[in-house]
C-alpha cells in the first residue's frame, strides 16, 4: 500500500452455500481507494456492487461469509479483527449510507435518538446534552432546516431528500475517514439528487475523507468520481481514472453501458443496448463471464477467463481483444 491509499481491498471472494456448493457473489476483487478522493463503483443490479460493500464492513448477512483475501485499512486488515474490534470500525472510521432511508432508518425511534445512538456506541463518556448538541450539529451541517425540531420528529415525518440527509449525518458524526455511499440518490427526484450530490461533494473538501460511491448512473459517476471500477458479475472488469473509462473504455461491458446513455451531441435513432441480464452467481458461465452478452465475442472468450491487464499507467481491463483503438466508433 503506498502512502496515498487509505483503503486497499485484495483478491476478496465472499461466498455463500448452496446445494452445488459455495457460490461466489464477490470473486477476486481487487481495488484501492486514495486518500481524500472518490472511487465510483458501477454495474447493473446483480453485478455484486452492493455485496462488495457489505463485505467491506463485515455486514455480510448469514450464511455469507468472506472466504478469501484482505480488506486493509492503512495497516489493518479488517478481515482479520474480531467482531468486537470491527464494531469499532464502523461509524468511527468507515461509516455507511444504505440505498433506502426510510428502511434503514427505525420508524419507532426519533431522528435524534438514532443519531445520539451511533454517537454513543463510540463515545460512552459523553453526556446525554453533549450528544444532543453534537447531533444537532450533525444535522445542521447536512442543511437541514430547524435541526431542533427536526432533531425530535420521526422518519414518517420527513420527505425523501430530508430521510437522507439524516442518513448522511448520522453516518458523519463520529467523522470517519471513509464513506460508503450505496445507491445515496435512490428513488431521489432530479433537484433533491443535484442537491445531495452537492452535499457530499462539500462536505468530502470539509473533512478530506474519502469515499466508495456505488451506482448503476453513470451521470452520477461522471460528476462525482475521480476514478471508477466497473463489476459484472462479481467481479471487477474495468478499472480507471475517470477519464479513461468515459473518453477511452476498453471493455465490452463498459461500452455497452456507456452507449446506453444519451448524448446531447449525437443524433441516433436508438440508443446502444445490452441484450440479456447478469446471470445469477450459481449460473456464471466458463470463460469470460460477459460473453454471452458480448457482440464481440469470439470462442476464445468462451474458454479463456481473462484477469485484469494494465493496458496504460492505471488502467485495466479484463478482455483478450484490448486494448482496442477506437473501439466506441467500432460499437456505434
Amino acid at each position: 500500500m503506498t502512502g496515498d491509499t487509505l483503503l486497499r481491498v485484495e483478491d476478496l471472494r465472499t461466498t455463500f452455500p448452496s446445494g452445488s456448493g459455495e457460490i461466489a457473489a464477490v470473486d477476486g476483487v481487487t481495488l484501492e481507494v486514495p486518500r481524500g478522493r472518490t472511487l465510483g463503483i458501477v454495474g447493473e443490479s446483480g453485478c455484486g456492487k452492493s455485496m462488495l460493500s457489505l463485505s467491506i464492513m463485515r455486514l455480510v448477512p448469514s450464511p455469507g461469509r468472506l472466504a478469501q483475501g484482505r480488506v486493509v485499512l492503512e495497516d489493518r486488515d479488517l478481515a482479520a479483527l474480531s467482531p468486537s474490534q470491527m464494531r469499532a470500525v464502523r461509524g468511527s472510521e468507515i461509516a455507511m449510507i444504505f440505498q433506502e432511508p426510510m428502511t434503514s432508518l427505525n420508524p419507532v425511534h426519533s431522528i435524534g435518538d438514532q443519531i445520539t445512538e451511533a454517537m454513543r456506541a463510540h463515545d460512552a463518556k459523553a453526556s446525554d446534552d453533549e450528544l444532543r448538541t453534537r447531533a444537532i450539529e450533525a444535522l445542521r451541517r447536512v442543511r437541514i432546516p430547524s435541526p431542533e425540531r427536526r432533531f425530535a420528529e420521526y422518519p414518517h415525518q420527513l420527505s425523501g431528500g430530508m430521510r437522507q440527509r439524516v442518513m448522511i449525518a448520522m453516518a458523519l458524526s463520529c467523522r470517519p475517514r471513509l464513506l460508503i455511499a450505496d445507491e445515496p440518490t435512490t428513488a431521489l427526484d432530479v433537484t433533491v439528487q443535484a442537491q445531495i450530490l452537492d452535499l457530499l461533494r462539500d462536505l468530502q473538501q470539509e473533512t478530506g475523507m474519502s469515499v466508495i460511491l456505488i451506482t448503476h448512473d453513470l451521470g452520477v459517476v461522471a460528476e462525482m468520481a475521480d476514478e471508477v471500477a466497473v463489476m459484472y458479475a462479481g467481479r471487477v472488469v474495468e478499472r480507471g481514472t475517470a477519464a479513461d473509462i468515459f473518453n477511452d473504455p476498453q471493455h465490452p461491458y463498459t461500452i455497452g453501458l456507456l452507449g446506453s446513455i444519451p448524448r446531447i451531441e449525437e443524433d441516433r435513432e436508438r440508443l446502444l443496448s445490452i441484450d440479456g441480464s447478469v446471470p445469477p452467481p450459481f449460473a456464471f458461465p466458463k470463460g469470460c463471464r460477459f460473453h454471452p452478452r458480448c457482440p464481440f465475442a469470439t470462442r476464445a472468450c468462451t474458454e479463456a477467463d481473462p484477469p485484469l491487464r494494465e493496458l496504460s499507467p492505471g488502467h485495466r481491463a479484463a478482455c483478450i481483444r484490448a486494448p482496442v483503438e477506437n473501439i466506441l466508433d467500432i460499437a456505434a
